[in-house]
């Protein structure tokens, strides 16, 4: 396993454990992340910065959602990105509906920390989650 793998896998678990600082410490200070467009709770779009992240990212989709992403491939790209695909699964707070939506992540590591994410995910099912069952 490469370096930048073990880095990312990190992530992974330290957002299944909801250790925040633990994901604040694996980002490095220049960490830029673009998330799908339409995620809930303003989730979606660009984010710079480490703190700016966990505000815009992570700290409204954990209000929202009782969540995680769960990567099921790895591989390594020439150029050193690592690209993860995965599902995250999970319960929205306000309806107690389950949800189970897949990704991609492509991430890229410098200095020892993650530096950018780039994110797909279909942001339908999270919108389901969130709307109450008829």
């Amino acid at each position: 396993m490469s370096r930048s793998i073990e880095i990312v896998q990190r992530f992974y678990e330290a957002t299944q454990t909801g250790d925040r600082a633990g994901i604040l410490a694996i980002l490095h200070p220049a960490f830029e992340a673009r998330t799908a467009s339409g995620l809930p709770c303003g989730a979606g779009g660009s984010f710079h910065g480490p703190r700016e992240a966990m505000a815009g990212i992570w700290g409204p989709i954990n209000a929202a959602f009782d969540t995680a992403p769960y990567a099921e491939t790895w591989h390594e790209a020439a150029d050193g990105t690592v690209v993860v695909t995965g599902a995250y699964r999970g319960v929205a707070r306000s309806t107690g509906r389950a949800y189970e939506a897949e990704f991609v992540h492509l991430w890229e590591v410098a200095d020892g920390r993650i530096s950018r994410l780039h994110q797909y995910t279909d942001t339908a099912l999270w919108h389901q989650a969130l709307t109450p069952a008829a």
